[in-house]
Formats: structure tokens, sequence, C-alpha cells
């Protein structure tokens, strides 16, 4: 009967757990954000424009949502440590030979199959630990896991911007490529086997009917849009910051804006900071108290003082990935069948969120003002704030 335990903190096997899926963050996250500070390079190199050289970045989160809406249907065939594995391992090896690829296209098409590829983490790797863990230790479990994005998203986007000023853009994707490797590698070694899981059957018409019953769903279909909201929020102020500070009256350098990624390091504390509130707190009304800080932060961004406009992005930095925790932690709770296809669709929303509301308050601010722009994402996180105030009420239960 001891094998049939669910980890729980103070195990061995939890510790493995632990381990592994940061380590399965890390490695996603570090190559799904690889070439966005490297475009002025790859530009460059291929004697192209900005907008074609973005296709590197925004082919790999099409392929993720891609990959997402496939494994909604298929991720339960496959045993979840060999999924993950074959993912870590096959986008590690493209990103490797990524840097032997002289056509720009061919590029872009590997980087939609990498997207595809990694998907199958994050498909799965919430699913996993909601089977897997003592419920008292899944908050702990799945921060951990998006610490490890979190880690591997600023890892990345500042290791690369360093490695290619030192020796090209070829290869420090081929240095991310050999790290992500060995993390897979590693991941495979020490990444406990599911107990509580057994691959089956893909039943596309069960799935069909788990979907509808989750989208019709008040409560999860109230969290799905969430996560599109303010995850569309977080990538626009990260994609369009620089602009602001390159301006009057900041005039910053090029190395300086960089370290705004640095800021990254917030959302760790975020992650953790959920952990602990959630032993105490109701998880709705966490959620709802980190949209709203979300929300206060942005008017920090209207300031001409580069000091409040740090602070700024720390604090919204912090309160965007505590709420996203909280989010993806209560689709996985509240899912009690088909949690991969739940979880898939949270991850559906949430970069869907990402591309379009990333590229299109882009468009907003080149042909408006920054103070509009900002106007508009706080618009955006008072509806995120409604869907958590007016539609979670219909459910008591949130865990």
């Amino acid at each position: 009967m001891s094998d049939l335990k669910k980890a729980d903190k103070k195990s061995y096997r939890f510790r493995l757990i632990k381990t592994g899926i940061f380590l399965s963050g890390l490695s996603v996250f570090a190559q799904l954000y690889l070439f966005q500070p490297l475009l002025p390079l790859v530009s460059e190199y291929f004697n192209t424009g900005a907008g074609n050289s973005s296709l590197l970045v925004s082919s790999s989160t099409i392929g993720m949502a891609t990959g997402l809406f496939f494994f909604a249907f298929k991720a339960d065939a496959y045993s979840r440590k060999k999924l993950m594995v074959f993912s870590l391992i096959s986008s590690a090896l493209l990103t490797f030979i990524s840097t032997w690829i002289p056509n720009l296209e061919v590029l872009i098409g590997i980087g939609f199959l990498k997207g595809f590829l990694v998907s199958g983490v994050s498909a799965v790797a919430l699913a996993y630990l909601t089977e897997e863990v003592e419920i008292s230790s899944v908050a702990l479990a799945i921060s951990m896991y998006l610490s490890g994005n979190t880690i591997g998203g600023m890892s990345g986007r500042i290791s690369t911007t360093i490695l290619a000023g030192e020796y090209g853009w070829k290869i420090a994707v081929m240095i991310i490529g050999s790290v992500s490797l060995i993390l897979g590698l590693t991941f495979w070694k020490i990444f406990p086997s599911s107990r509580f899981f057994h691959p089956q059957r893909t039943d596309y018409s069960l799935k069909i009917k788990q979907m509808r019953k989750f989208l019709s769903d008040p409560f999860l279909l109230s969290l799905f849009c969430i996560a599109a909201l303010i995850m569309g929020t977080f990538v626009s102020i990260y994609n369009y910051l620089s602009f602001r500070l390159e301006a009057p009256p900041f005039s910053l350098s090029h190395y300086f804006i960089a370290l705004i990624f640095l800021m990254y390091i917030f959302g760790v504390f975020g992650t953790m900071l959920t952990s602990y509130l959630s032993k105490y707190y109701e998880k709705r009304n966490i959620l709802k108290y980190f949209i709203v800080i979300m929300f206060a932060s942005l008017f920090l961004f209207y300031s001409q003082n580069i000091f409040l406009l740090i602070f700024g992005l720390a604090l919204f930095t912090l309160s965007f990935f505590s709420a996203h925790t909280m989010a993806s932690q209560m689709v996985a709770i509240r899912a009690k069948y088909g949690k991969s296809s739940a979880t898939s669709i949270y991850w559906l929303f949430y970069y869907f969120g990402s591309s379009i509301l990333g590229s299109g308050t882009g468009y907003l601010l080149h042909v408006t003002s920054w103070n509009i722009f900002i106007s508009s994402l706080a618009s955006i996180l008072f509806i995120a704030f409604l869907l958590a105030g007016k539609f979670l009420i219909f459910s008591k239960k949130t865990s």
C-alpha cells in the first residue's frame, strides 16, 4: 500500500518531482523565447527586416498553442514522463541544430516545430503534479514548475544577449541548445514515473464532451479568459517597454534596457508567495487581489521617474506570476477528470492571449501614445477583475 501513496513534501520522491519539474520549466522557457533578444542580429545576418525576423519568436508561440490543442486530445494516450522526456530532448536537439540552418524560412519552420514539441511538457505537467503529489503539497510543486518557467524565460533572454555579444548569435543558440539537452537528460534520469496514471486510448467523443463541459463551466471558462487577459497584458508591457525607455525623457542605452528582464526574478517570488498564501486564504480571493495589484501597478508606468517605473515593473511582474500561479492551480484542482485536457485549454488561452493582445496593443501604441497604451492595458485588467469577481463566485468550491 505504501507504493500507492502520493508524494508528500517530506518524501524523497517529492524532492525528485520538485527538482525535475523545475528543470523542465527551465528548459522549455529558455528555448521558447530564445530568439527574442537576438532579433536585430538575426535580421542583419539574413539581411531581412525586423518583421520577418520576429517570426522566429511568434512561430514558436504559435507552435506551442497548436501543440497544446493537439495534446488536449492526445495527452492521455501517452506516458506522462515519456512524453515530457521526448519533448525536452527533441526540442533541445532542434535548438542545437538551428545554428546550421542557412535559410530564415526553414529556421522559422523549425521554431514552429520546436514550440509544438515543448508544448508536450506544458500539456501534462500540472496534471502529473495533481495526480502524483499529496494535495497539501500540490501548490508547492506547481510553484516550483512555474518558477522554472520564470527563471528559464529570464535566463534564456539574458544569457543569449550576453553570449551573442561575445561570440555571435549562432554560438549563443548552440550553447542554449546544449544546456537544454543536459537538462532534458537529467530530467529523464531523476524524474519519477507516474503511479496513478495509465495511458489510455483516446476517446475523441469523450474528449470533445470534456472540453465542452470545461468551456461551459463558468468557473473554468472565467479562469481561461483571465489567463488570456493577464498574459496578454504582461507580454505587452515587456514587448514595448523598451520603446518607452529609449525615448525621452529616459533615453536609456540598449544595454541597460536589456537588464529589465532581471525583473523576472520577482516572478519567482510571486509563485512562492502564492504557495504560502494559499494555505491561509481562499484561492479566488488571492487571484482577485493580485489582479488588483497588477491593475494598480500600471499607474506607475505613466510616471517619467525611472525609479517609480522600475518599481512598477517589479510589482507588476510579481503580481502577474502570483495570479497566473493561482489560476493554473485552480484549473488543475477543479478538473476532477480530464485534467490534461483542462490544463491544455488553459495554456491554449494563455498563449493566444499572448499572441493576440501582445501584437494588438503594439499596433495601438504605434498609432496613439504610451499613455493610451497603458490605459488600454488597465481596461483589459479591469475585465479580468470582473471575471474573477462575478463568475468565480458561482462556485463555492475552489479546491
